[in-house]
């Protein structure tokens, strides 16, 4: 599955306890989100099956009910999740991304450290 799908913020919930644990029966799934989320049963079905439409899960059938699966890997999805946002917002450039997050002090010391660590490791490589 290499074209990116479209999931919104409420399936991209769905999905990370898809990733989590797998498969999962509708009711585990909706075991899961409810409480945080607020969410009826009915809707977590429709997410489930939003998913399924577009390709995203996979559904099998176990006696009287079905098992959700992930076809995509999590790794994957933040791939895409990820290039998307730098190319929309930071016209394809990583440095303006973490220039943003640092002007609003949203980078903490632990993650200055790694940014560095980074850097240092890719200019080691270079």
């Amino acid at each position: 599955m290499s074209e990116a799908l479209s999931i919104s913020d409420a399936e991209a919930v769905v999905m990370q306890v898809l990733w989590q644990r797998q498969p999962l029966a509708a009711e585990d799934v909706f075991a899961a989100v409810a409480a945080r989320n607020g969410w009826a049963e009915p809707t977590v079905k429709t997410l489930l099956n939003r998913l399924l439409n577009k390709g995203a899960i996979a559904a099998s059938k176990q006696g009287r009910r079905y098992l959700y699966s992930p076809r995509i890997e999590r790794a994957q999805w933040v791939q895409q999740q990820s290039e998307g946002l730098v190319d929309r917002v930071f016209g394809g450039r990583v440095a303006p991304l973490v220039a943003h997050f640092s002007e609003r002090g949203k980078l903490s010391a632990e993650d200055i450290a790694a940014l560095k660590q980074l850097l240092q490791e890719l200019d080691d490589e270079g």
